[in-house]
C-alpha cells in the first residue's frame, strides 16, 4: 500500500492553526485524525513512517514544490532493509529563527526487550530553510534489516520528539511485523 507523504507530511501547513484539530489532511485535502504515529502538541506537528524504500534520501531531496511518495512497510521479511524516518512541522523559533530539536528513540523487540534506547539525539539544531509550517525531516534516520536471529514479530518504534525551546515533548509510536 502507498503511504502518501501528502498524509505523513500534513500537506506542508499552509496555516497557522497548527496545533488546532483538523490539521492533518489526507491527499484529497479532508481533515486526518491524528495517529500514535502522526500527532501534534502545543503546535509542534510529528509523524513516524517505516518505509521500505531505500531510495527515501533521493525521494525527499526533491524541490519543495514536489510531494515525495513514500512506501509505507508494515511487513517486513528477514534480510531486508527499511527505515524509520520522523518528521516534524513548527518547531518553536529563537528570535534568531534558530530551531532546537531533540528526541528519545526506542527499538522494542516482540518479546518487550529493547533493541535500542538512545536519549537526547539531536533532531533539528538551526535556522529552518523555509517555513517552520513546513514538513522537515529530522536527522536520525534508523535504519532496520532484520537478521535471521531475530525474533518474529512486531516491532515497535518510539520517538519523543522534544521541542527544547517550547518545552513540549511530542511521543510518537508506530511498528512493523517481522517475518
Amino acid at each position: 500500500m502507498k503511504y502518501l507523504a501528502i498524509i505523513a507530511l500534513g500537506l506542508a501547513i499552509a496555516s497557522a492553526a497548527f496545533g488546532q484539530e483538523g490539521y492533518w489532511k489526507d491527499a484529497k485535502g479532508n481533515p486526518a485524525p491524528e495517529t500514535e504515529a502522526r500527532r501534534s502538541l502545543n503546535g509542534l506537528g510529528g509523524s513516524l513512517l517505516v518505509t521500505s524504500d531505500v531510495d527515501w534520501r533521493e525521494k525527499w531531496d526533491t524541490p519543495s514544490n514536489s510531494v515525495p511518495h513514500f512506501n509505507e512497510a508494515k511487513t517486513v521479511a528477514k534480510g531486508k532493509q527499511v527505515f524509520v524516518l520522523t518528521f516534524f512541522a513548527n518547531p518553536k523559533l529563537t528570535a534568531d529563527g534558530r530551531a532546537n530539536l531533540t528526541c528519545d528513540l526506542d527499538v522494542i523487540r516482540p518479546d518487550g526487550t529493547t533493541s535500542i534506547h538512545q536519549t537526547d539525539i539531536v533532531c533539528f539544531q538551526g535556522i529552518l530553510k523555509g517555513s517552520p509550517y513546513n514538513m522537515y525531516l529530522s536527522a536520525p534516520v534508523l535504519g532496520f534489516t532484520g537478521e535471521v536471529s531475530d525474533p518474529a514479530g512486531t516491532w515497535t518504534v518510539r520517538v519523543s520528539l522534544k521541542d527544547n525551546l517550547r518545552n513540549s515533548v511530542l511521543r510518537l509510536k508506530t511498528s512493523f511485523i517481522l517475518k
